[in-house]
């Protein structure tokens, strides 16, 4: 028992070690490869990733269900040094490289006055079949997004609460800062003292969440989980991965689509309207009567949180065209979707009303086109 602390003890100060070294060394920063940079980068690419990567048991527990393909690696700049070295663990199949996806990072202040450990975000996101690059108000949006993931889940985002500001002057590594998503703060005086083990574990498991509400598509819009649900249907050997989401069955489809029209006619008799399901028969949901004036109601329900993208028909969206002023849109976002021996079950919802919606103010995108072959003439036909 002896040898094992002791043991303990001495990889606990390896990390401490190491950590407190980087620290020394990034006052010395050089975008030049000088001797310190090079030191820097040994102690993050090779003795600090190694001392993580012992950790990898815990940390893959601590992931949970997302633990089963650890990734821990670790970069001080590709060719010209960075200002921010860091090392990071995550899922391989949800972050398979630093701009995709949410991961543990730990990062180091620019003057050395203290170690970062954090949850933060890739800089790109799926769009239209593939990765794009996010603007800083959708890269904003992201984080505000695990945040309210942390929040739901542990109720705080204590320990991790502590601003995202680790001195950065330059682009790249101002990005890294507002990617964080949820900080931890150790003063360098506090290094010896810290259990980075137990650290490393707690922000391990306020990823965990942020990963569950990814593999259900809660941060995609509606418009991104449909094409999704499109994409599998046109290329079923070519599933999605789990840091998309997945699109949803046709079953689980269905009862997110219920909820949001028992929702959206509830929410329009709440507000004194005499409500009609036209879904079966018409481009349109509902048709809401108040005081002999009718309003013809699109209703979209999503399990996502994020209410700024949705789907429509050729139909649809000639419907709204042509009867501006007469026509409504509800969004029901945020609905919960559950499952049990094959039944699915929703719950929840948030309602989004806009009346006398104007769908020309919305940007119009092509998602997927309908593509008929031509008839055939008798040359055709007898080539």
């Amino acid at each position: 028992m002896l040898r094992l602390i002791r043991l303990a003890r001495a990889e606990g100060d390896a990390v401490h070690e190491a950590l407190e070294r980087i620290c020394q060394l990034q006052p010395e920063y050089s975008a030049a490869n000088t001797p310190a940079m090079q030191e820097r980068g040994r102690l993050v690419r090779s003795d600090l990733r190694a001392e993580v990567e012992k950790l990898g048991p815990r940390l893959a527990a601590a992931l949970g269900a997302f633990g089963d393909d650890l990734l821990v690696d670790a970069s001080d700049g590709i060719g010209r040094k960075t200002e921010l070295p860091w090392v990071r663990f995550c899922s391989r199949s949800m972050s398979p490289n630093p701009t995709e996806g949410f991961y543990c990072v730990t990062h180091f202040s620019t003057d050395g006055s203290a170690v970062h450990v954090t949850v933060g975000c890739g800089s790109s996101r799926f769009h239209k079949g593939s990765s794009v690059p996010l603007p800083d108000h959708e890269l904003d949006a992201q984080t505000a997004w695990a945040r309210q993931v942390v929040v739901e889940e542990f109720g705080t985002l204590v320990p991790f609460d502590d601003p995202a500001d680790f001195g950065a002057r330059r682009p790249l590594p101002i990005s890294f800062q507002r990617a964080t998503a949820i900080s931890h703060r150790v003063a360098y005086s506090d290094i010896r003292t810290t259990d980075f083990g137990r650290l490393f574990e707690k922000a391990a498991q306020r990823l965990r969440p942020i990963y569950a509400a990814q593999a259900t598509g809660r941060n995609l819009t509606d418009a991104d989980q449909r094409e999704l649900e499109i994409e599998a249907a046109l290329n079923p050997l070519n599933r999605p991965s789990r840091r998309q989401g997945y699109g949803l069955s046709a079953p689980a489809r269905r009862a997110v689509e219920k909820r949001a029209m028992d929702v959206a006619s509830q929410f329009l008799r709440d507000n004194g309207y005499a409500v009609r399901d036209t879904s079966a028969t018409s481009p349109f949901d509902i048709e809401a009567t108040l005081k002999g004036t009718q309003i013809k109601v699109e209703v979209k329900g999503t399990t996502s949180d994020r209410a700024d993208g949705i789907l429509m028909t050729a139909n649809e969206v000639a419907l709204h065209r042509s009867e501006k002023g007469n026509t409504a849109l509800i969004i029901v976002s945020s609905i919960r979707l559950s499952e049990q021996n094959g039944a699915y079950s929703c719950s929840g919802g948030n309602v989004e009303w806009l009346l006398g919606w104007d769908i020309d103010e919305w940007f119009h995108e092509a998602t997927a086109f309908r593509v008929t072959r031509p008839a055939m003439t008798k040359n055709h036909a007898a080539s």
